[in-house]
């Protein structure tokens, strides 16, 4: 009898969801199952390119799924020195700018997140309009210019070290994600406003740090207009840069279409798609650890408040 009543009230449950189901719903349905394929579909015919065979590839036979599996490429591509050492220089300038970030937000937006700072809204205000005004390339070019920047890896860092929108996204989780008498009871235990912030707020803001440091990451390693403009040594470009200016080419670089090393042909399409994809993964790799604290840093950073 009561498996018959809980039968009973899932279908209820079930009934009642679909009445819930209008056309509204079913158009944005679409448009979302639309924009996932946009994403999802371009990214599978590179992957499956990359390991189709020469054959297929040249054939324009090969769209979703591949075809004579072949891992030649990805041979190639593990082989060549230079890519691996421009992955290493992006990936040591991605966790730099992260760090770097993180710690002059954490430093700005604990403070403007304290009602009792004197002032604390005018400040916030200056540094909104920072998101809304800017002086333009060539004054940015010329001040980075006058501080030697230039041509080296720091202006590949400091410029993208503080960002005026997720300043606000994390202050205003410090404001309403973290509760006051926390605070009061570190104060009246001695502790100090930097004390407070490193052992109380940091550690309760994981969500934030995480949401955060995957914006900045993602943003830095597939930048590359930055060292288009500031940058002329080759040593110092991104993983990104190097790909473009690969990609416009007619063929990639002679290191890697070296045909004695592997003995295979492999079509310079095959290839390009091959570094695509090994440029594309490691930043995937890093997403489903801050999955769980992705969602909630976003919507209490940005909704409440």
């Amino acid at each position: 009898m009561l498996k018959n009543t809980n039968t009973m009230k899932v279908k209820k449950l079930k009934s009642w969801r679909m009445d819930r189901i209008g056309i509204p719903d079913i158009i944005m349905m679409i448009a979302i199952t639309l924009l996932c394929l946009t994403c999802i579909l371009p990214f599978m015919h590179v992957a499956s390119k990359s390991i189709s065979s020469e054959s297929s590839v040249l054939a324009r036979e090969v769209y979703f799924l591949p075809k004579g599996l072949q891992f030649a490429a990805y041979e190639r591509v593990l082989k060549s020195a230079m890519l691996i050492r421009q992955l290493g220089f992006t990936a040591l300038i991605t966790v730099m700018q992260t760090l770097l970030r993180l710690v002059l937000l954490s430093l700005c937006a604990y403070p403007l997140s304290r009602r009792y700072l004197p002032g604390r809204w005018p400040i916030t205000l200056f540094i909104m309009i920072t998101m809304y005004f800017g002086a333009g390339l060539i004054p940015f070019y010329l001040l980075l210019k006058d501080l030697n920047l230039l041509n080296t890896i720091w202006v590949l860092v400091l410029p993208g070290g503080f960002s005026a929108f997720d300043m606000i996204l994390m202050r205003t989780y410090f404001m309403n994600s973290v509760s006051d008498s926390l605070e009061e009871s570190a104060v009246i235990d001695g502790a100090g406003q930097f004390r407070i912030l490193t052992q109380i707020y940091v550690p309760l803001s994981k969500p934030i740090y995480a949401t955060l440091a995957l914006f900045t990451a993602v943003g830095r390693w597939n930048g590359f207009g930055d060292a288009m403009y500031f940058v002329n040594d080759r040593k110092l470009q991104p993983i990104q840069l190097f790909l473009y200016n690969l990609i416009l080419s007619a063929t990639p670089s002679e290191s890697l279409l070296n045909e004695a090393q592997v003995g295979v042909t492999i079509p310079p399409e095959t290839l390009q798609c091959a570094m695509i994809m090994f440029a594309t993964v490691p930043i995937l790799v890093v997403y489903p650890f801050l999955q769980k604290y992705f969602v909630k840093g976003v919507m209490i950073g940005a909704i409440k408040g």
